[in-house]
């Protein structure tokens, strides 16, 4: 979250460099975790750099398999560490190869996606 500088009312927001450094650390401990990892990465404002006060990190994960739906995955990863607030989409490997195979959102993750890590 944005911190408040020492000596002044002035609020900072976290920049690329940081957030790019927590979204590692936050990964490496996540994986340390769980052994269903296949990869996690951000994408969007932070990954192209045009972040600003107020942005989030998008954060898109992929796991082994899963039982719970789609829209329920993500309530299963605490980004409270991470220093902005996060989006987090969760896929399987399965629904991620389908994905992979066209369409916009795709193309963008391709595009613009940093990967933090991949197994």
């Amino acid at each position: 979250m944005p911190v408040r500088l020492l000596t002044s009312s002035v609020l900072k927001w976290p920049d690329g460099k940081s957030v790019d450094r927590a979204v590692r650390q936050w990964a490496n401990a996540c994986v340390s975790q769980r052994g269903d990892v296949v990869r996690i990465g951000y994408f969007g404002s932070y990954a192209r750099g045009d972040w600003g006060v107020g942005s989030d990190v998008d954060v898109v994960i992929v796991i082994q398999r899963s039982r719970q739906p789609f829209g329920q995955r993500a309530a299963e990863w605490d980004t409270t560490e991470l220093p902005v607030p996060a989006d987090v989409l969760v896929y399987t490997e399965e629904e991620w190869q389908s994905l992979k195979e066209g369409g916009r959102f795709s193309e963008a993750l391709q595009r613009e996606g940093i990967w933090v890590y991949v197994r």
